[in-house]
């Protein structure tokens, strides 16, 4: 009797830790803050955030204050997050063995690189804002040097992964089955952020970094003709006039859901696992006049192609533990056997949740469209559409401001 009473109590408490549904919670909270955004309403997303915000909360708030024109308060936002980030691309023997023990869910959340050249992407617009383009140079130094940190390290992840699926050839085919055929470029970049750096010089008069940054976006983006006309101009060093710069963004970015799935093990049997996939975002709307010039999606698919062969490989490691370790309960000739499988399989499945966690309120694209005004200023425009409708645009004059 009391073996039975232990046994419910037991077993209902580890029942209650897996009916948590970390993975549904979060993708329910993320959906509520797209239909803040969709509806225009960034004031609930940024009144809605704990005072102890998370690496994610520092993001999505930091883009609602930005839509709020709360620049300043933005710009702080982002800088506490690049403060708790400085090695975003590392990772550790503690963070990984959490992720095995107590669910991919378990660690705080780990950036994406991509998420780190947005975070200097909305920077420079919310200190274009305010003027300040001492501070704008600041920041977009800062994010050259990064991209190219960034690149190296990615560089190290695709040979780091490559190694570990040669030595496994069930989880590598595993992976080639299930692969995503999304578009993906070949390394980590931004072309906005590189695009919205060279107008910054263009119109500074400051040539030698605008042919830097604009031969990069074209680069990257070698069939929009926008860029290449203010490439030409720095060439020639003519500092543009009348002139407005349009970034349209567009949609949402992917998501991730959770998916499961199973690998025979020879000796052990089938052994189940939980992984993260990816789903693209619909409602969206192509401008027109514009110029494609960041495909977020590509970007996201870019990273996401690797750390889904890393999650899938610790995914299945602690599959294959935590499966021995059920058979080798069941098989015991303990009186608690029965208890202790069950206790065992609880844990299991509650501790194999893949991280949803995204930065979901990323544009899925982000167009420009470059245009004469008969207006003696230059300008910079940023629209937001959201299933067809703008809900946020600004005007930022780039004649202003405090110059080097």
């Amino acid at each position: 009797m009391i073996y039975n009473h232990h046994m419910r109590k037991i077993t209902s408490f580890l029942f209650g830790l897996f009916l948590c549904g970390c993975a549904t919670t979060m993708q329910s909270h993320l959906n509520d803050i797209q239909n803040n955004f969709a509806n225009g309403d960034f004031t609930t997303t940024t009144e809605s955030v704990p005072s102890d915000q998370t690496n994610l909360d520092l993001l999505i708030n930091g883009t609602a204050l930005f839509l709020d024109s709360k620049y300043e308060q933005s710009d702080k936002t982002f800088e506490e997050f690049n403060k708790r980030n400085i090695s975003e691309t590392s990772t550790s023997f503690s963070r990984e063995t959490t992720g095995l023990l107590l669910g991919q869910g378990a660690n705080s959340y780990k950036p994406y690189m991509m998420d780190s050249l947005f975070v200097s992407y909305y920077q420079i617009w919310d200190l274009l804002a305010l003027h300040d383009w001492k501070n704008a140079r600041v920041v977009i130094n800062q994010s050259y040097q990064r991209q190219q940190d960034m690149s190296r390290e990615y560089k190290k992840l695709i040979e780091n992964n490559k190694k570990e699926l040669s030595e496994n050839d069930q989880v590598a085919e595993f992976i080639k089955t299930n692969s995503n055929d999304w578009l993906a470029f070949r390394d980590i970049m931004n072309p906005a952020l590189m695009y919205l750096s060279g107008i910054y010089f263009l119109n500074d008069g400051d040539f030698d970094n605008a042919i830097t940054y604009l031969k990069r976006a074209n680069g990257m983006m070698p069939d929009n003709k926008y860029i290449k006309q203010d490439l030409e101009l720095a060439q020639k060093r003519i500092r543009p006039s009348n002139t407005n710069w349009k970034f349209i963004e567009t949609g949402f970015a992917p998501r991730l859901r959770e998916s499961n799935a199973s690998i025979y093990v020879f000796g052990i049997g089938l052994v189940q696992f939980t992984f993260s996939d990816t789903y693209q975002m619909p409602n969206y709307t192509i401008p027109q006049n514009s110029e494609m010039l960041a495909n977020v999606d590509a970007m996201f698919m870019t990273e996401y192609n690797e750390y889904k062969a890393n999650e899938v490989l610790r995914a299945y490691a602690a599959a294959i533990s935590k499966t021995t370790a059920q058979t080798l309960i069941y098989n015991s000739n303990s009186d608690y056997a029965a208890l202790l499988g069950v206790m065992s399989s609880v844990y299991t499945a509650a501790s194999s949740n893949a991280d949803v966690r995204t930065w979901a309120t990323l544009p899925k694209y982000i167009y420009v469209e470059r245009y004469k005004t008969k207006d003696k200023t230059n300008n910079l425009i940023y629209n937001r559409e959201i299933n067809g409708k703008i809900v946020n645009t600004k005007t930022i004059e780039l004649e202003k401001g405090e110059r080097k």
